[in-house]
């Protein structure tokens, strides 16, 4: 566990999107400290480390490019997350790094992408990971051509079981799919 005051600071923070906002702009007006926020982020025995997720949500929405020293690593931890609140986050920044036109991910990158998203897809997870999965595969399925007959198979088998919000996003896809 880390003993700084900006720990404590990420310790004390809570869901609510002012906190999450106020956190992200302590990081844009204290960059060195995005280093410690990836720190904690990515250890996932730190018991905050789904705090941090929601922060680098919000700061790799709006400035992707900060994710280009972290990407290795976020690449090799995704798969290892358990806890929801943090797959939520993560699966959220990798439809961020599924578009093209805002980030070039290597084919080692793109790979573990696809399969973790296809992981969060089939298995039992909260809707929003399974809806930023479907449409970040969606992405990637532009470019790899048996993506989209595999997230066609998947959500057509899933489709009867899942909540109002996973087959709103299923049905936009299939649209997508289809055109």
């Amino acid at each position: 566990m880390m003993d700084s005051e900006f720990y404590k600071q990420i310790e004390k923070s809570t869901a609510h999107r002012k906190s999450r906002e106020d956190n992200r702009d302590f990081i844009y007006k204290n960059p060195d400290f995005l280093n410690e926020l990836t720190v904690i982020a990515f250890n996932i025995k730190d018991k905050n480390h789904h705090k941090a997720w929601w922060i680098l949500e919000l700061i790799f929405e709006e400035n992707l490019h900060f994710i280009n020293p972290y990407i290795d690593t976020f690449c090799k931890i995704i798969s290892q997350l358990k806890e929801d609140p943090a797959k939520r986050p993560a699966s959220k920044i990798c439809l961020f790094l599924s578009d093209p036109k805002k980030y070039n991910l290597n084919e080692n990158q793109e790979t573990v992408i696809i399969e973790t998203c296809l992981d969060w897809l089939i298995r039992d997870e909260k809707v929003a990971a399974k809806a930023y999965s479907i449409r970040a595969l969606y992405n990637l399925g532009k470019k790899h051509d048996w993506i989209h007959p595999e997230l066609l198979q998947i959500i057509q088998q899933d489709f009867a079981h899942h909540s109002a919000a996973y087959k709103a996003v299923a049905k936009e896809i299939l649209r997508r799919m289809k055109h």
